[in-house]
């Protein structure tokens, strides 16, 4: 059984290869292609340890914690590894850290959603959060969509300078940051809601990567009453606080809209809610395991 570490899986997972993975995963888990149950969750000492098996056209787990007291220190908020299995024999074949996996495959499911919902004239990009997520985010979108301003929010506005001075962007402040944005990422740790719908343009498409517990929220009540696509209905019915908390009713998984049973009408305004599921940490394991078999 081969063991990768973060550097490894780095070396190994091409940008444009784990879009590609992500956009056939979500459709074929929404054609029923993959086994997945709901992630099993226990929270202690402040932060959370999650379980989250998946199998279909690979098989693996990842166990990974999310400890939210870890921003401003050594280590980051979120770390996990992956194991990964043969389908058809049930052997080991790799035991891999998914940290990076984790980082990486939340901001490549956000580029299919965006190449999918979003406007294909999208010109400016919005990030709320200055953290792991704004930085995949920003190297993972420019790859579905030409952006001509990219503007970055924090509640921290050092930390949004600080990001902004390091990668180009404009710092604003959070309603000047949101209006006229066509694609908007909300990737913070709030836990009450930070982005009012009453400041999004008719049209333009949000990512909403954080807020994954049920009690939490990053988008207003407003926002959510646009359309609202998830990664997974029973995800969302159950560890979604901005679904939970507004009452929102879902109008389709993406893997739906991948695979034509459902459809958004250009120049909708769209809500894509994901938690990040198990099935999509596999299927980039086997991404980086194929890779380091061809190594």
């Amino acid at each position: 059984m081969r063991y990768l570490d973060e550097n490894d899986v780095r070396r190994l997972l091409r940008i444009e290869d784990l879009i590609t993975a992500m956009r056939q995963v979500l459709a074929e888990f929404s054609s029923g292609k993959w086994k997945q149950p709901l992630r099993g969750v226990l929270g202690q000492h402040g932060g959370f340890f999650g379980v989250m098996p998946a199998s279909g056209s690979a098989m693996g787990i990842k166990m990974v914690t999310f400890y939210p007291n870890n921003a401003g220190t050594k280590l980051p908020t979120h770390m996990a590894v992956i194991a990964l299995f043969d389908p058809e024999t049930g052997e080991p074949l790799a035991l891999m850290d998914g940290r990076y996996i984790t980082e990486m495959r939340t901001a490549a499911v956000s580029a299919v959603a965006t190449d999918v919902l979003a406007a294909k004239d999208a010109k400016v990009l919005t990030l709320l959060g200055a953290g792991v997520q704004a930085h995949a985010h920003l190297e993972v979108l420019p790859h579905v969509r030409q952006f001509e301003e990219m503007r970055v929010w924090n509640h921290h506005p050092e930390k949004a300078q600080a990001f902004a001075e390091k990668h180009g962007l404009n710092a604003m402040e959070l309603e000047e940051a949101v209006r006229d944005a066509d694609v908007v990422v909300t990737a913070t740790s709030a836990r009450e809601p930070i982005l009012k719908g009453e400041w999004l343009k008719p049209g333009a498409h949000v990512n909403a990567v954080g807020a994954s517990r049920p009690d939490w929220r990053e988008l207003d009540d407003d926002a959510m009453r646009n359309v609202v696509v998830v990664d997974s209905y029973e995800g969302a019915r159950n560890e979604a606080g901005d679904v939970i908390l507004s009452g929102a009713t879902p109008f389709a998984e993406l893997g739906e809209i991948l695979n034509g049973t459902k459809r958004v009408a250009p120049g909708t305004t769209t809500i894509f809610k994901s938690l990040g599921m198990a099935v999509e940490d596999v299927a980039t394991a086997k991404l980086v395991y194929d890779a380091a078999l061809q190594r």
